[in-house]
This record gives structure tokens, sequence and C-alpha cells, in this order.
């Protein structure tokens, strides 16, 4: 089943309202910075269905009368097909710890395999074909983890609001990491601090699409509050495709007072607003920078506005005049790489100008 999310959200997170057209997981729409802002549609949260896929029944062809519990498991074990090489193809009804969740889909199971990821176990469904899941089965082989084969059926159970491509795992949740880690891993790279502020950004795909835009773009990280905010979930795990595992996040009680600790330690805050009059093409980005990504209905709330030390804004040529929350970070985030890469180019010609050598 696919998602698609049809809210469009603005540069500075004003966006015009959505419509999800009944879809589950559909995100949220906003306001047009030039209508003002409007009433938003929610996101319509999904929670979940099962599938027994059992027959139905009341029909006379219906078949023979199932074994009770306890006998029908001994007569699946006595009678079972041979089991595959490193797993089963019997997998008994599965109940998830508190402290755990599933992750679907290749890529989210292979970077997470990859990355270290704690995970308990890993189901294949025996349709997948074998050239599209032997990574999986050599990773998780090599790092000891249990893979089990399965009927798609079983995987549609696990995670019926997900696109699974046959693979499941059940993974420890993904951890948040504190502010000074993301600054201290920028200073390891003896680079300037690029961040990414989500200021009450609740739809899981646009943090998904923000990870996996941070991860290319060679920024250090990615903070949200704790409240009103999409947090690690399946879904971002999905639509980040991996980046998850790589990009750390910090989970923060309050984003003005993360602000103004971020500008003590030199870092200045830039926050993207479609009513800004200087646009992201104008500004010096080439500087220790924080960008502030606002909410996908009501943009950048109040107080984070004011402390922000500049405001951008996107130029828009068109009749929709707005853009989605990530589709703007990503459009900032990269203008911030052209500067930057523009800059040491300049720096390596002068250095060059100067002693008749190109920098090592």
């Amino acid at each position: 089943m696919s998602n698609r999310n049809s809210g469009r959200g603005a540069a500075g997170g004003r966006s015009a309202s959505g419509r999800d057209g009944g879809r589950k997981g559909a995100g949220p729409g906003g306001s047009s910075p030039a209508e003002g802002r409007k009433p938003t549609v929610g996101a319509r949260e999904y929670t979940g269905h099962s599938r027994d896929g059992g027959r139905p029944g009341g029909s006379e062809r219906q078949p023979k009368r199932a074994y009770p519990e306890s006998v029908a498991m001994d007569k699946r074990r006595t009678h079972a097909a041979p089991v595959p090489e490193y797993g089963t193809d019997v997998v008994e009804d599965e109940q998830l710890p508190a402290d755990e969740q599933y992750l679907a889909g290749k890529h989210p199971v292979l970077e997470a395999l990859k990355a270290g990821r704690s995970l308990n176990k890993i189901w294949l469904s025996t349709q997948a074909q074998r050239h599209l899941v032997g990574p999986i089965l050599e990773e998780a082989k090599a790092r000891g983890v249990v893979v089990q084969h399965v009927d798609k059926r079983k995987l549609d159970q696990l995670v019926p609001d997900l696109p699974h491509q046959g693979v499941v795992a059940q993974a420890a949740p993904a951890s948040y990491v504190e502010v000074e880690e993301l600054l201290a891993r920028a200073a390891e790279r003896g680079e300037s601090p690029l961040l990414v502020l989500l200021d009450e950004v609740e739809d899981p795909h646009n943090l998904g699409s923000v990870l996996r835009t941070v991860d290319c773009t060679g920024a250090h990280g990615v903070i949200v509050p704790k409240r009103r905010s999409a947090s690690l979930t399946a879904v971002v795990a999905k639509t980040s495709a991996g980046a998850v595992e790589y990009v750390p996040v910090a989970r923060v009680a309050n984003l003005v007072q993360t602000i103004e600790k971020l500008k003590e330690a030199g870092v200045w805050i830039a926050g993207a607003d479609a009513a800004a009059d200087s646009d992201v093409y104008q500004a010096n980005l080439t500087g220790p920078l924080a960008i502030v990504i606002g909410s996908e209905g009501r943009g950048l709330s109040r107080l984070v506005r004011e402390k922000c030390d500049f405001l951008l804004s996107l130029p828009m040529f068109g009749r929709i005049n707005s853009l989605n929350a990530s589709v703007a970070a990503g459009v900032i985030l990269y203008e911030v790489v052209r500067q930057r890469r523009e800059r040491d180019l300049r720096a390596g010609a002068a250095i060059s100008d100067g002693d008749g050598h190109a920098p090592a």
C-alpha cells in the first residue's frame, strides 16, 4: 500500500491545506502565506487492523475442524516441510515488547543491520526474490540475528499499514542523542555546524524525508521537541530509506531554550518563513548554522520566530506559492552545500595563487 502526502508545506512551514483523500498515513496540510493562516486539515491517525487470513465460516465446503491450539502446534511441528537454511517456515504469533518496534522494507532493515542496531529477529517472505534478500541474509548471519521464512500474509499481519517488500524486523527503538553530541560531531569533522530544527513537525513522512536529506547533504543532525512532534517510528525509518540509522536526532523539552544554547555555542539561527523579505539565495549560509523549519499547518511558532537571528524565504513563481516542509528543508540545505563548496574553492584558489601550489 502506498502513502501519499498531498499536503503542501510552505518554505517556512506555512503550507496550503492538503487533502489526504482518506488514505492511511496522509500528512496534514496547512495555509498559504499569501492567503493568511487558515484552519488545517489534520492528519488522520491510523490505528491499524488485524488480518487473520482465515476463511469465512458458514460454508458446507469449510475445511475440516481445526485442532485445539496445543495439538495444532504439535501437528505443524511434526509434519512441517524441511526448515530452510538459517531460518524456519513456521512462526507462532509474536508478542511485540513495549520497548521494541517493527521495521519494514529492505533498505530500513539492511541499514539497521549495517549500523549495528539491536535486532531481535527478521522475518522474510518465502515469496521474496533471493537476490533482493541475499544481502540481508548475509548481514544477519554475520551478526547472529535470527531469520525466519514465513508466508507473506504473516508480514501483512505484523505491519498492516506499511509496505514491507517481504522483509520485517523486530528492533530496539531508535535512540536519541544530546544536542552537545551534534556539535561534537561537527567538531570531529572539522566543519562548521549545520543542523536542522523542526518546530512541531508532526508528519512522520516529513521527518523521514528530512533525515534522508540531512544524511545526503552531510548535515550534522536534527533537533525535535518532545511535544507535538513526530518521533522515530517505523514509518519514519521507512520514509528515510534507512537514514534514521545514521542521522543523530536530539529530542529536547524546550526548543526556544535550545536555540539560546546554540547561539551561545556560536551557531546562527535561520528560520524558514515564506513571508521573509530576504530569500535563501541572498543570505550568507557558510558559517555555523541551524535551519528552523516550521510545522505543516502553523509555520514557525511566535517565540521560535522571535528567537531566530534572521528569516529566509524561497522564491515562488507558480500559482501554488507553497512547498512541503521537507522539500523546503532540502532546498535550503543544498543551497548551504553550494555556498560552502564555493567558499572552499575560493579559499583553495587563494592558497594556490599565494605559494604556487594547490592545497593538499
